[in-house]
């Protein structure tokens, strides 16, 4: 390689918890003297980040992939590892399919990823860690050894001084005992396990001292995250309180949520912890009771239902995310019919709708026919996501004329393309506007308005002049501070985005 800096690429494919994951392994790397690139082909060492959730993400996969197969034959000392669920649930299958990739490792090894490389370096053979042998059969001494290893990798977090903080992510719990009859999470991930309190709050201290300003709390089930510490139980609506105490913490978020396990003293946290957005992301995944039974989702419609409206009743302004599956195993048209009309009864924020596909070693997969037609799936997904639209663009449509405060997260896409056109060509961008800033509001709602590179990273006051189904359009009203690290006290005399 040359006298050169090391370089690694480094691609995350799905959720928020592969987005941590990928920042915890480039931070061990970075540590060791590599640099980031954002060219595959050329990289020293290729690492994709995998989700596992959805075939079309294990698709997505192996079509990067197959990208690398010729870059690999020019450059035979590139390392290409495939790290995270989809490397846990089949490295065979990837290894069968992919020859030339050289090392795998699931998300509960990712503290072993740098040693794994300097195996496939110094050995020439393929490297391989995977947690399928530390199973719920172990005994809880290997299972606490394990755990001990990967919290190593949260532990030493140490963002690079040119890393973007101001919306950081911390992992409160690993794992997931759910076993939803879809889901392969609880096989990629293993079993449900919350990390202590006092780690979790200083990773909070941690980020805010390096300007984090936004945090937000990681899960596969986060509410139901409980901890033993000193002789007593430790469970979420306290963790709320001891990370929104963190100085320098204008806001705290929460995902994902398991409907059957949310308690009132969660929502009173809400509510009463100034740092805690109001903004919840629960999952219903179906709105027919014969569905989710069958998914093994251990609640029913009603049940859900008036979770939402005492969630609704508890803390003013809340506004509410879920997720749905359509052309899950044996959904019928009436079925169907029912998810659209909890959709309507429940005036979602936003819905992400997904087509069922079957994950191998799933209960759902084992016994339920996929007898869902692709075509119904396609058809019921666009039908879910056109009602959605239907409700949130006059929503959004009432807010115009209404201020909400925003945390500037950076310029908006079409700024940067902007930007670009005009330093490459001198292009005309019309409405593209290259001031165009982006940011959200505590409920999560994304605003763009003009402003300038020095408000990145601040909060401010914005009001709303137009809207869409999706997006808030604004003009600044004020600053509330320009620097990012600025520990002055929030103003909250000013009315919340959805606030009554």
């Amino acid at each position: 390689m040359g006298g050169g800096a090391k370089t690694v690429y480094l691609e995350t494919m799905g959720c928020q918890m592969n987005v941590l994951d990928s920042e915890l392994v480039l931070g061990q790397l970075r540590a060791l003297g590599y640099e980031p690139t954002p060219k595959m082909t050329t990289a020293d060492v290729v690492l994709i980040n995998t989700c596992s959730v959805r075939d079309h993400a294990e698709q997505k996969v192996l079509s990067r992939l197959g990208a690398l197969k010729k870059p690999k034959q020019k450059k035979p000392e590139m390392v290409i590892g495939v790290i995270g669920c989809m490397a846990e649930r089949d490295p065979d299958g990837i290894f069968d399919k992919m020859p030339h990739v050289d090392l795998v490792c699931g998300p509960g090894e990712l503290n072993k990823v740098p040693a794994l490389i300097d195996e496939v370096r110094g050995r020439r053979t393929r490297a391989i860690a995977l947690a399928q042998s530390l199973s719920r059969k172990s005994t809880p001494l290997q299972r606490a050894l394990e755990f001990d290893s990967v919290e190593a990798l949260d532990l030493a977090r140490t963002p690079g001084p040119d890393q973007n903080v101001l919306q950081s992510y911390i992992r409160v719990q690993r794992g997931c005992d759910k076993f939803c009859t879809f889901c392969v999470v609880p096989f990629t991930r293993g079993p449900e396990r919350s990390r202590p309190a006092a780690q979790i709050v200083a990773e909070a201290h941690m980020l805010a001292d390096r300007g984090a300003r936004e945090i937000t709390l990681l899960g596969q089930t986060v509410n139901s995250y409980v901890q033993q510490e000193n002789g007593r139980t430790v469970r979420f609506a306290e963790l709320l309180e001891r990370v929104g105490a963190v100085s320098g913490i204008e806001r705290l978020r929460f995902v994902t949520s398991y409907p059957g396990d949310f308690t009132d003293d969660i929502l009173y946290a809400m509510r009463d912890i100034p740092q805690v957005c109001e903004y919840l992301h629960i999952p219903a995944q179906s709105g027919s009771d014969p569905v989710l039974k069958r998914m093994r989702r251990q609640y029913s419609v009603s049940q859900y239902v008036e979770l939402i409206d005492h969630a609704r009743q508890i803390v003013p302004g809340i506004a509410i995310a879920s997720d749905f599956i359509v052309g899950f195993c044996g959904e019928t048209e009436e079925d169907h019919q029912r998810t659209m009309e909890l959709i309507e009864r429940c005036r979602f924020k936003n819905i992400f709708v997904f087509k069922y596909s079957p994950r191998p070693g799933t209960v759902a997969d084992k016994r339920d026919a996929d007898d869902v037609p692709e075509q119904v799936k396609r058809r019921r997904n666009l039908e879910l996501l056109k009602l959605q639209e239907r409700i949130s663009q006059p929503a959004n449509q009432a807010l115009v004329g209404s201020t909400v405060e925003v945390l500037i997260e950076g310029f908006s896409k079409a700024a940067l393309k902007a930007q670009e056109a005009e330093q490459s060509r001198g292009e005309e961008v019309g409405w593209r506007r290259s001031d165009q800033l982006v940011g959200r509001t505590r409920s999560d709602q994304i605003v763009v308005f003009s402003g300038e590179q020095k408000h990145i990273g601040a909060l401010a006051d914005v009001r709303i002049v137009d809207a869409t189904a999706l997006t808030l359009h604004g003009e600044l009203i004020r600053m509330r501070d320009f620097a990012p690290a600025s520990r002055a006290p929030r103003d909250r005399s000013l009315p919340i985005l959805g606030a009554a």
